[in-house]
């Protein structure tokens, strides 16, 4: 593929890439026919592998519509378990899963919806620990968390391992969503170079999040995994979305990388694991 100025190339290698059955091709039919994505854009969906950290709000949304493209492997990491609060905005729960580990309660949901689709549940907290093992081998990671901590980790792990990722975040009736490669652009900490003092930031359980905000931002997270997966797109590499729902705006911001970023920066060479 030709590079182009700001259009992405594939993150899937292409010889994991197969040929869809007739029941496949039955039920993505509507993706196929997008010109941008094609038979050979849903192959690669297919072939896919993408880690989705969180899986509540955010997580909901962004798992149940790559569940329902057909990303063929999809991991959900959250320690958590269901409670009757979250069932305002995690729509990939019911009432009846309210006890369960989100990761159980999740993989009985997305094998309703598509039961191809391969689901790896993590339940534990992603730490400094285990990061580079958790994260290692995928596509795409989604961040989908609400943790300032858990954010920092991630986008630094990720990049440095050469990892895209889609990084959301909403609270009240604000939502902002971006991407960052290391490989093709900023990493997180390039944007926000060290974390907020802890308790300057309330967190949603304090603040609270409009219900349907979370749906809004996972459902433009999951298309910019597709777009990442398919290639051919402009990602939101070095830009941010934020989105004032109450207000009915949105504003786009310009992210640059940081010269003297201690994960990116020009004397860091990101790798390629998995």
């Amino acid at each position: 593929m030709t590079r182009r100025p700001g259009i992405a190339e594939p993150v899937v290698d292409d010889s994991r890439r197969r040929a869809l059955t007739a029941a496949e091709r039955e039920r993505y039919a509507r993706n196929i026919l997008v010109p941008e994505v094609g038979t050979a854009g849903q192959e690669r969906i297919r072939a896919a592998r993408v880690l989705v950290v969180g899986a509540g709000g955010l997580g909901s949304p962004v798992a149940l519509y790559l569940a329902a493209a057909g990303v063929g492997t999809l991991g959900l990491v959250d320690p958590d378990v269901v409670e009757v609060s979250n069932l305002q905005r995690q729509v990939l729960h019911t009432t009846d899963a309210a006890g369960s580990p989100k990761t159980d309660s999740a993989r009985v949901a997305l094998a309703a919806l598509n039961p191809d689709v391969e689901v790896v549940a993590v339940p534990e907290r992603v730490t400094e620990a285990n990061a580079p093992e958790v994260l290692a081998g995928w596509d795409v990671v989604v961040d989908a968390t609400d943790s300032f901590p858990t954010r920092y980790l991630l986008g630094d792990t990720t990049a440095r391992l050469g990892v895209p990722l889609v990084h959301g975040a909403v609270l009240r009736t604000h939502g902002q969503v971006g991407v960052f490669d290391a490989g093709r652009g900023p990493c997180y900490r390039c944007l926000r170079p060290v974390p907020p003092p802890p308790g300057s930031v309330p967190s949603g359980a304090e603040a609270g999040v409009l219900g349907v905000l979370p749906g809004v931002i996972g459902s433009m997270q999951a298309a910019e995994v597709l777009k990442l997966v398919v290639g051919g797109a402009r990602p939101l590499i070095g830009r941010l979305l934020v989105l004032d729902a109450w207000g009915a705006r949105v504003d786009e911001v310009r992210v640059a990388r940081h010269p003297g970023c201690p994960v990116c920066g020009p004397c860091v060479t990101p790798r390629r694991e998995g």
